[in-house]
């Protein structure tokens, strides 16, 4: 059955939380929507609220402290907030895409450096270290055994302070202090089942289970577009949705390509009306497909609007119609908080009004201590 943008557009909004916001408990709102990307950390909260009705950030940090969500390293060696009940899978399945090979130099590997990685979960789990903490753990180490790494490899990993061995699913992040806040955690400890532990699902089975969770919360979607969100390649995520093919429903978009979606999956009409959204930077929705194949929710003339190539970064952008229509900034100061809202082309009056509130109430949660607050627009 074929489906345009627009249909495609609307079942995604609907599984985000982007029509109607999600009202059910936190851990279970990140696990419909597939997991946020999370390496700009005031982007995590403002996913959320964009996502949520009536969060406020102390929601955040307390399913945080309660471990009801883990924040590490996974999908394509980026950040992402996940559920603790499916960090296992995400962890397992970045393990089996190559996240965490550390090797830099061409050396093979040796029984020892497995043992030291080992040796670090035990250290990492009796309490969260800093990444310093762990460079000076790995140095002692190699004291200590010095036939873990060769010459090569051991200066390679000391000019990038050993990132290789804190930057791996087998860790997620923790604030130093114990306290989580709107300052980004810099410190890591021990997931509690890292990728090969005794509970850990194997690659394979993580891989269908991750394919099932991008489905559910982005389909429908091509096995090129869950390759690109997962950082596996194309094949082995077609042969795992080839296996899976009993449980999906298929479609096609206008480029010919074969969509699979979970048969419960809502698939709203293609006129649905949508509301204004503001979505943060990074955002989840704007990387779940393959590059060439986001019309869905980013028009291929405003690409480059968005993505700043120069240094990877995507911007915070305003969904109007459901789809990427401009682009917004906070700035503030301890009297004034603004929030400019830059749109691609000119709004009319409605849609204009719709911006300004939802970007207002967005500046009130991301700055409540600030007594002053201002929405601007640019219009170019």
């Amino acid at each position: 059955m074929p489906m345009s943008d627009q249909a495609l557009n609307r079942a995604l909004l609907a599984r985000q939380g982007l029509i109607e916001r999600h009202r059910r408990p936190l851990a279970e709102v990140v696990e419909s929507v597939g997991a946020l990307q999370a390496q700009h950390w005031p982007a995590v909260a403002q996913g959320l609220w964009t996502r949520v009705d009536g969060l406020t950030t102390g929601d955040l940090y307390a399913a945080l402290g309660r471990g009801e969500l883990l924040l590490g390293t996974s999908l394509r060696r980026t950040l992402h907030l996940t559920s603790a009940r499916e960090h296992a899978a995400y962890a397992a399945a970045a393990d089996g895409a190559g996240v965490n090979e550390w090797r830099r130099a061409k050396a093979e590997p040796t029984a020892r450096a497995g043992e030291l990685r080992a040796e670090l979960l035990r250290y990492t789990s009796r309490q969260a270290r800093t990444g310093d903490q762990i460079a000076e753990f790995v140095e002692d180490w190699i004291k200590r055994h010095p036939d873990t790494f060769d010459a090569a490899e051991a200066d390679a990993q000391r000019q990038y302070k050993w990132r290789a061995f804190y930057t791996w699913s087998a860790l997620v992040r923790a604030p130093e202090d114990g306290e989580w806040s709107g300052r980004a955690p810099a410190a890591f400890r021990t997931a509690p089942c890292p990728p090969g532990s005794d509970r850990a699902p194997s690659p394979d089975d993580a891989l269908a289970d991750v394919v099932r969770r991008h489905l559910r919360a982005f389909g429908p979607a091509a096995a090129e577009d869950v390759a690109a969100w997962t950082g596996w390649r194309v094949p082995p995520v077609r042969a795992a949705l080839e296996r899976l093919s009993s449980e999906l429903e298929r479609f096609t978009d206008g480029a010919g390509r074969t969509l699979y979606d979970v048969p419960d999956g809502p698939r709203p009409e293609a006129g649905t009306e949508v509301p204004a959204r503001l979505l943060p930077a990074f955002d989840s929705t704007l990387l779940a497909y393959t590059p060439k194949h986001r019309g869905r929710i980013l028009p291929d003339d405003v690409k480059d609007r968005v993505y700043a190539r120069a240094n990877l970064q995507i911007k915070p952008t305003v969904l109007v119609d459901g789809v990427v229509a401009g682009l917004w900034k906070i700035n503030a100061t301890k009297r004034t908080a603004t929030v400019t809202v830059t749109a691609f082309r000119r709004l009319d009056k409605k849609t204009r009004g719709a911006v300004e509130a939802e970007a207002g109430e967005l500046l009130r949660f991301d700055q409540p201590d600030v007594p002053q607050h201002r929405v601007v627009f640019d219009e170019g």
